[in-house]
């Protein structure tokens, strides 16, 4: 599986800034966002560039790529990261096995290394979780200097599309929270929209009225 999660201040921050791919990878384009960048890095991983080198080409073709900060990471694991001139405020990347973090307008530097460090902690855990540990240790140091109103998390895995497509587009209170909660409800029932999807014959029940 390949995910990312990614929280602002901004709303609906997960629908411009997170991308995943099956078999090819993540990425990123956060900060003054350009959508099209996460998908153009995805393409270059699909073409057979390592995360490095596709970072490397998104940087020198993107327009105004100074206002840019990006993430990859590649189908086999490695990472990179890109943090432009115009990055705004306190910013910082973290990367190392199976995972990048960036951040900008950070309460402090430190915050990429937490969310790495509490995405390895348990290997074994589903990646979902895993992803979600990571935005809650963001918070937990400090995360950005000034209030998280949205988060989001997308997962891929060995078909086509999102097997998860998270968002809690706008909170007053604790995005990620609600990000957690909406997460434990809908972690248990994954395979089973998976399996609605490639054979509905063999799916459980819907569990809805009129379902027999």
């Amino acid at each position: 599986m390949f995910g990312a999660a990614v929280s602002s201040s901004s709303p609906a921050v997960a629908a411009r800034c997170a991308f995943a791919r099956s078999s090819v990878g993540a990425a990123c384009s956060q900060n003054v966002t350009d959508p099209r960048l996460g998908p153009r890095l995805l393409d270059l991983l699909a073409g057979g560039l390592d995360a490095d080198a596709a970072l490397a080409t998104v940087v020198a073709e993107a327009p105004h790529v100074a206002h840019r900060q990006l993430t990859v990471v590649d189908a086999r694991g490695y990472g990179a990261a890109y943090s432009g001139a115009g990055t705004l405020g306190t910013h910082a990347t973290h990367v190392a096995p199976d995972c990048v973090a960036a951040g900008n307008l950070l309460a402090s530097t430190g915050v990429p290394q937490a969310m790495a460090e509490a995405f390895a902690r348990d290997t074994a855990a589903h990646l979902g979780d895993r992803l979600v540990a990571a935005l809650r240790a963001a918070l937990d140091a400090g995360g950005e200097e000034g209030p998280v109103r949205s988060c989001g998390m997308v997962l891929v895995r060995d078909v086509e599309w999102y097997v998860a497509d998270l968002r809690v587009d706008w909170s007053e209170g604790d995005p990620i929270a609600d990000l957690e909660r909406l997460w434990e409800i809908y972690a248990p029932q994954l395979d089973a929209y998976v399996t609605r999807a490639l054979d509905p014959t063999a799916a459980p029940s819907y569990g809805v009225p009129g379902d027999e």
